[in-house]
């Protein structure tokens, strides 16, 4: 019985933190999502916009199709709004009770937690959800994401294990309410030490977090022997019980049939022993291997499902953890043996883009490692693009390292993750450009604009630029004589001429109704004349509705870098000025700046 149920906890053990293993990792990497926190973070800005809420639909839809669960949703802590693959499904208030473990988990240090429930949108199925928090830059909570599977699915797995070794599993909180057996969850709250048989052992159970319990215990005329072991990824408790009573019973049914063989025959009561014996044996034998399997290959075939390679390092003794390890380094170029910090430059050289090289190595270096596995961290994780032949196809590429102590020679180790994220980066680039954009123009938007003249001012302090304001000369009578949809063209052929006139690598944008700016590198003031007097040239004709003709111009206002300003706000406003000397003396030209 003790070894049957010490080996039944050990399996269902590394079940459930194989099981648990991916969703958590799932969970998490949505939370860190740049794209989910943008979402979040301007959200109240776009009230009802169809366009963004079919985009989240979408990407919560995505989540739950690829790794086939059965929910995956979405909670904004700025306005309480709780979106799944359907849209908006409500919005959680503290007076329902049903919303009780949103506020609480809201005001839990954790940064994950678990909780079982009904969800409506699993057709009224029991789930098992993995919550986790999103944080901005500064550290709040802006949202909660999880994902959820259903419980019959742990259930299953239970129930083949009381069927198959006739022990009782249970999962519970660590209050001592059930939150999985074959015939319960947390969704109707049952307290395991309400029965009789538990009564008495609530404190020994609970207060225990460190190491695994085994004892016997006896109440209420029953007997039994009892493993207990706390989960810390789950923050519950493992219990496995084995009913002696059942095995008193088995073995006394066994012990007259047979006496009743043995008064019959010899010859057989040897043999129905022998496989009894052998069976049992068999059993044990199963469980062990079992196990043993599990540990070593269960989390490495499930991570496969989501990482291209996982290998182990061990930082302590600045080497490869193992021959796999080893193997994998020497496809990368590594010679064997090479002490782990060298296998890293090496790689790096070879494969990692010349721009990501530095922070790889500063990332994954074992100083590195050993200071955050001293400060009390366990995870490192850096974003880079690689290449896997030296050839110039970069991809990016994600690198997950989880930080562990080796109990058996007391190093510090390393598990590390290789994911291909192209997709998600391509998908946050697609979203960030289209954010980005004018939707008439197809140019940059304002704070696009300011944003990136202002990074590649800072960028090459001191070289020449030339910065163009551009305004539609009375574009109100366009609009007044000609109509609006005539004034739209007029503003979208401006846009098509800007982008004919100035180079792809210009930044050209957008920034009022009919004002445009640009900031192009300008060798010389003739090289920037002769550019704004080409725009206003090309910028001069008429456009009709079909009855009134209305003539097109432009004024332009340039003020040059960096004599006239080093930065975005004062070239603005010396290019400003110089467009209103433009405009008061008869638009239709330019003006470049002279302080």
């Amino acid at each position: 019985m003790e070894q049957v149920a010490l080996l039944t906890e050990k399996c269902i053990y590394n079940d459930i933190d194989s099981i648990f293993t991916k969703p958590i990792h799932i969970a998490m990497t949505i939370a860190n999502d740049n794209f989910l926190k943008d979402f979040l973070e301007t959200e109240d800005l776009i009230p009802g916009n169809e366009a963004f809420l079919n985009t989240i639909k979408n990407y919560i839809s995505t989540y739950k199709e690829k790794y086939n669960y059965d929910a995956v949703f979405l909670v904004s802590t700025k306005t309480n709004r709780y979106y799944h693959f359907e849209g908006i499904d409500r919005v959680l208030t503290p007076d329902n009770a049903e919303n009780t473990w949103y506020y609480s988990f809201l005001a839990s240090p954790d940064e994950y937690a678990l909780n079982i429930d009904n969800d409506e949108a699993a057709h009224n199925e029991i789930v098992v959800f993995i919550n986790c928090k999103i944080k901005n830059k500064a550290g709040s909570v802006i949202g909660v994401v999880g994902v959820g599977f259903r419980v019959d699915y742990l259930q299953k797995i239970f129930k083949e294990y009381e069927t198959q070794f006739d022990v009782k599993v249970y999962l519970i909180d660590n209050q001592g309410m059930i939150e999985l057996s074959m015939d319960k969850t947390g969704f109707r709250k049952t307290d395991l030490f309400a029965l009789p048989e538990f009564r008495d052992l609530k404190e020994r159970i609970l207060s225990e977090k460190e190491k695994c319990q085994y004892f016997w215990y006896a109440a209420k005329g029953r007997k039994g022997y009892l493993v207990a072991k706390y989960v810390p990824n789950l923050e519950w408790h493992l219990i496995i019980d084995n009913d002696a009573d059942v095995l008193a019973e088995q073995t006394k049914r066994q012990f007259l049939t047979g006496i009743m063989v043995l008064l019959m025959i010899v010859a057989p009561v040897l043999i129905v022993t022998t496989c009894i014996l052998r069976g049992h044996n068999m059993r044990l034998v199963k469980l062990a291997v079992a196990e043993e399997k599990k540990r070593s290959s269960v989390f490495q075939v499930e991570t496969g499902k989501l990482y291209e390679n996982i290998y182990e390092v061990d930082i302590t003794h600045n080497r490869a953890a193992s021959e796999a390890t080893e193997s994998y380094f020497e496809s990368l170029g590594v010679p064997r043996n090479t002490p782990y910090d060298e296998a890293l430059r090496i790689i790096a050289k070879k494969q990692i883009k010349t721009e990501y090289r530095q922070g790889y190595l500063a990332t994954f270096s074992r100083k590195n490692a050993l200071r955050v596995y001293k400060e009390g961290g366990d995870c490192l994780r850096y974003d880079f693009m690689i290449s896997n032949d030296a050839r110039p196809d970069y991809h990016w590429l994600r690198l997950t390292a989880r930080i562990f102590h080796w109990d058996e020679d007391g190093s510090v180790r390393m598990l590390m993750y290789r994911q291909n994220v192209d997709r998600e980066k391509e998908h946050e680039q697609h979203l960030l450009e289209k954010m980005q954009r004018d939707s008439l123009t197809g140019l940059y938007n304002k704070a696009a604009t300011q944003e990136y003249i202002q990074q590649r001012l800072l960028r090459h302090p001191g070289e020449a630029f030339a910065f163009f304001i551009l305004d539609i000369d009375n574009f109100k009578n366009v609009n007044d004589s000609c109509g609006h949809a005539v004034g739209d063209t007029v503003i979208a052929d401006f846009a098509e001429l800007l982008k004919k006139e100035f180079q792809e690598n210009d930044i050209i944008g957008r920034i009022g109704g009919d004002e445009f700016v640009a900031l192009v590198r300008a060798p010389s003031r003739e090289w920037a004349e002769k550019k704004a007097l080409s725009v206003v040239t090309a910028m001069r004709h008429d456009v009709t509705d079909g009855v009134k003709t209305c003539p097109v111009s432009v004024s332009i206002g340039v003020a040059l870098a960096p004599e006239a300003g080093a930065e975005f706000e004062t070239l603005y406003k010396n290019a400003d000025r110089a467009l209103y000397h433009t405009k008061q003396h008869g638009k239709n030209g330019f003006t470049l700046y002279d302080s």
